[in-house]
């Protein structure tokens, strides 16, 4: 199978990502194995190939927004039917059995495995999974409009929740990639009042025929102040700047896996008043089966730009320069 594989950590620039040949897995008891023909580009996937993370696996496949169609089941695997379109996230098992797993905080274990991190994801022609821990796309989404939800729209949703974000509120969005335009579609539907901060002028607009009531940069002052705000953007000085125009009682949620260093803040001034700041840690299976089903409801509209397979080192110089407007998606197969 073709796949493009991640041998040592470079900056995109230098276009790590090797375009190879590699056998086809073949799935385990449990796993089905899937037959790709798209697979989302994530702000993750970039910080895999730069190195920025900890503990990844190389050599190493990225990916992590796999849309595809049974191949191959293993012996026990009955969930799905071979020819059915599933989906594959970035949480691609947990042990089940852990105090984390048996409160409902699966995203946590400290035996999780994460797609295109641990194992090989979906930057390929073919991917294994464990069939409890794939996804059944609603049909009224194209392969291209479903990929960006399995990440994105599961972070952004799971981000959502935690921000504690009501009907009638008002919400902050910092940074307007793949996450935040699905975001602002679910917050636009429970009815909430959202402001989009973001140095694009081009994201900007997308925001605003998305439903975004204000939009402006990290410097600017909205009209009034968040009941809660997400950060999206991986920049440590967006936290000062979010926190500096929430009200009393609001929370901050970081949504990404990295950020760089957040500057030191007077108490008084950015978190008193029992202002929140907390992360957001990967995603349950939960989130993902809530997301998708609200995302048909809508239905959520994702705004997206394809590449071919060859061209991920593109994408991904595409997606850090902030050149995507959207989610950017490698079309593997028909």
């Amino acid at each position: 199978m073709k796949a493009m594989l991640l041998k040592k950590f470079a900056p995109i620039d230098q276009s790590p990502l090797e375009l190879v040949e590699l056998p086809s897995p073949e799935p385990g008891p449990e796993d089905i194995l899937l037959r790709i023909k798209v697979c989302g580009v994530c702000h993750t996937d970039l910080h895999t190939v730069e190195g920025e993370l900890p503990d990844v696996k190389l050599p190493i496949i990225p990916g992590h927004q796999v849309v595809g169609a049974v191949e191959k089941r293993g012996k026990n695997a009955s969930r799905f039917k071979e020819g059915e379109r599933v989906g594959v996230a970035w949480l691609y098992s947990s042990c089940s059995q852990c105090g984390y797993c048996s409160r409902e905080k699966e995203n946590l274990c400290e035996s999780a495995r994460f797609t295109g991190y641990h194992v090989n994801g979906g930057y390929s022609e073919y991917i294994v999974v464990p069939e409890k821990f794939a996804y059944s796309i609603p049909v009224v989404f194209s392969d291209e409009e479903a990929s960006p939800l399995l990440c994105g729209g599961i972070i952004g949703y799971r981000a959502l929740r935690l921000s504690g974000i009501k009907p009638g509120q008002r919400l902050g969005l910092y940074g307007f990639g793949a996450s935040a335009h699905v975001a602002i579609q679910v917050a636009v539907y429970w009815g909430c009042e959202v402001y989009v901060f973001t140095r694009s002028e081009e994201h900007r607009k997308l925001a605003e025929n998305l439903g975004a009531v204000w939009t402006g940069t990290s410097k600017d002052d909205p009209p009034t102040k968040m009941d809660s705000s997400i950060i999206f953007a991986p920049a440590g000085e967006l936290v000062l700047d979010a926190l500096k125009v929430l009200d009393k009682g609001g929370t901050v949620a970081l949504a990404g896996i990295y950020m760089t260093p957040i500057p030191e803040m007077d108490y008084v001034e950015y978190l008193y008043h029992e202002r929140t700041l907390r992360s957001v840690a990967n995603a349950t299976r939960q989130d993902g089966e809530e997301l998708l089903k609200i995302a048909a409801e809508i239905p959520i509209k994702t705004t997206i730009q394809t590449f071919p397979l060859e061209e991920a080192n593109k994408a991904l110089r595409s997606l850090k320069d902030g050149k995507i407007n959207g989610a950017a998606v490698l079309k593997i197969s028909d």
